[in-house]
């Protein structure tokens, strides 16, 4: 039956997607450890990735959290059921949130109709898109206010109620917001595939 190839075309479609995503997410956060300070710069090692170079961690406790909540979150987005990550850092001692980086997930709209088989976005075009972002990201510490003292960081994720949720290892948690009258907000690039749009932007406290 004709009818048979679409889905099967689709399927496909939405896994690559979902992989360039979470291989996005794994090197925005990697970039954002280092370029933060969360953890010591000899922990990072440069991996050549979207045509230009990347840091990424090779201390392998971090390697290995990173590795089990981004498979998690690849699961989500094969279901449609995650709308929004963040990396928030916090002040080790005061547990303060002094930054939230936040990275909301949107599907793509698909043209109805006549138009619906468009031309498929070409990769090279995504990986530009990334590479935009992940230096977007390096050049903050322009304006970000300088972190000083240890921090950690959480990353939370935000899925719809239907999201199968493993109980073990993700708990309802504090939204690590920034006091209201000490955030700000500087919003970054975006990036779609034909299947996800991803739009970035940061909080960070001021206390100015």
């Amino acid at each position: 039956m004709p009818t048979k190839q679409a889905p099967t075309r689709q399927a496909i479609t939405l896994k690559g997607s979902t992989n360039l995503v979470t291989e996005f997410f794994k090197y925005a956060a990697n970039t954002i450890l280092f370029q933060r300070g969360v953890y010591p710069a000899d922990d990072f090692h440069m991996v050549k990735k979207y045509g230009q170079t990347v840091l990424v961690t090779q201390d392998l406790a971090l390697e290995n959290y990173l590795d089990k909540i981004l498979k998690q979150v690849n699961k989500w987005l094969l279901t449609g059921s995650v709308t929004q990550l963040v990396l928030a850092i916090i002040s080790k001692d005061s547990r303060t949130s002094l930054e939230r980086w936040v990275f909301d997930i949107n599907l793509v709209e698909q043209p109805s109709g006549e138009s619906e088989a468009a031309p498929a976005k070409p990769e090279a075009e995504i990986q530009a898109e990334i590479r935009n972002i992940l230096k977007q990201i390096v050049s903050t510490v322009t304006f970000l206010p300088v972190i000083d003292e240890p921090t950690v960081f959480n990353i939370l994720a935000y899925t719809s109620e239907s999201a199968d949720v493993p109980a073990d290892e993700w708990v309802d948690t504090d939204p690590l917001a920034i006091e209201a009258g000490k955030s700000q907000q500087v919003k970054l690039r975006s990036f779609s595939t034909d299947v996800h749009r991803i739009e970035a932007m940061v909080a960070y406290r001021y206390d100015g």
